[in-house]
């Protein structure tokens, strides 16, 4: 007797990778502050490209960036940054790289002021996921006014790649919102 797949959500039926990224990560409630703070910069890495290609080189990113750590980042110098440009295993983009290293410096800002990240970014959703019920990918908004207000706060505390469809899909990533399809198994545990 064979085994029965887990339904899960259409997009990532495809592949093994973004099925191990639905089933571990994606609309999962995450407060850890570098996971937060990774999570904003591969959204933004994104911009232009598939998730897919972010994803697959997620491992990459960890070395390339110090996993994420965003006191070592704000350091980053024009030697670092000619290292990263040289690096194959990440998105080689001069402009995505001086928003991580300029996210760092705001990022750190916004733990100073708030005491962490996670208190600040969540409390754009009163700190408590919001859920949704969609049944197909042509439900589900590329932005809310949410992520509309995110992004003009983010961007006005000086991060970098942080549109509202950006900001939209992190929130997606971190839990902040869950989309998981109402036939998905992730969604159907939650009820």
């Amino acid at each position: 007797m064979g085994t029965v797949e887990k339904k899960r959500c259409s997009w990532c039926e495809k592949d093994q990778l973004y099925k191990d990224y639905h089933d571990n990560e994606w609309g999962t409630p995450n407060h850890d502050d570098r996971h937060l703070f990774e999570m904003i910069n591969l959204e933004g890495a994104q911009a232009g490209l598939s998730w897919y290609t972010v994803l697959s080189k997620r491992e990459n990113y960890r070395k390339a960036f110090d996993n994420w750590d965003a006191k070592k980042i704000a350091k980053y110098d024009e030697k670092k940054i000619g290292q990263l440009l040289e690096n194959e295993g990440i998105i080689r983009n001069k402009l995505k790289i001086r928003a991580t290293i300029g996210n760092a410096h705001a990022f750190l800002a916004v733990q100073q002021e708030f005491g962490s990240f996670d208190k600040y970014i969540w409390s754009f959703v009163n700190h408590k996921p919001v859920v949704n019920h969609y049944k197909s990918m042509g439900e589900v908004p590329a932005k809310t006014a949410i992520s509309d207000a995110m992004s003009k706060d983010l961007l006005k505390r000086g991060f970098k790649f942080v549109g509202s469809t950006i900001c939209y899909a992190f929130m997606q990533a971190t839990g902040m919102v869950d989309d998981h399809f109402d036939d998905c198994w992730k969604k159907a545990r939650k009820k």
